[in-house]
């Protein structure tokens, strides 16, 4: 039987440094440069999953591929993706096409909400959405952002009721947050830290910045 491993198991096993954890699975980016070389890589990567009979996400681009790997019958990361994961970055080097672990990131949107199940069929209708799971709304073809939508015990004035989550390599947090304030933006909170931070913009628009640090 496939069993659960945490994000910190997964980051302390040997030959995943291309790889970093984010939402919805552990994510790497390879700067092919062109087409051709990205292409070659897709060709790899397919061989390897179907060998594997463990397939990931795949996104081609003129620049460079990104990959994502989660098994989804844990609802998680194994060492299935510890094991194509390696395999992975040992062909892209192979091919000389290198890593870029700072590129990677998740987009979330998240709707504060006093009854979810009365918000979320008119988000799923106007989105062209699914249901994942009780909580979350995803695009059929995995290229829009996640729509989560949380428990709102108490009305908060003052304060929006949709923000945004951005899930960010664990060793890029503090710099994306530091980036953030020296843009105008401002510290909310950190209570959470280094799980997460919470900015606003001038104007107090929130965003939360997270990693899965604190999550394991």
């Amino acid at each position: 039987m496939t069993k659960r491993i945490t994000p910190r198991q997964f980051h302390e096993a040997d030959g995943v440094g291309d790889w970093r954890v984010l939402f919805e699975g552990v994510c790497a980016y390879f700067r092919t440069g062109s087409f051709a070389a990205g292409i070659a890589l897709v060709e790899a990567i397919g061989k390897l999953a179907d060998a594997a009979n463990h397939h990931p996400d795949v996104d081609l681009r003129y620049a460079g591929v990104t990959v994502r790997l989660m098994t989804r019958e844990v609802g998680g990361l194994s060492d299935r993706d510890v094991d194509l994961a390696q395999q992975i970055s040992a062909t892209a080097r192979e091919l000389g096409v290198p890593a870029d672990p700072s590129a990677v990131q998740t987009v979330q949107v998240a709707i504060d909400a006093f009854v979810s199940t009365d918000v979320m069929p008119f988000w799923r209708a106007v989105l062209g959405y699914r249901d994942e799971g009780d909580e979350d709304l995803v695009d059929h073809h995995g290229r829009g952002p996640s729509f989560c939508f949380q428990q709102m015990d108490a009305p908060r004035p003052q304060r929006n009721r949709i923000h945004m989550d951005i899930s960010v390599p664990h060793d890029q947090a503090e710099a994306r947050v530091a980036s953030a304030i020296a843009a105008g933006g401002h510290l909310v909170t950190d209570e959470h830290a280094p799980s997460w931070w919470t900015l606003a913009d001038v104007e107090g628009n929130e965003v939360d910045v997270a990693t899965w640090m604190g999550r394991d």
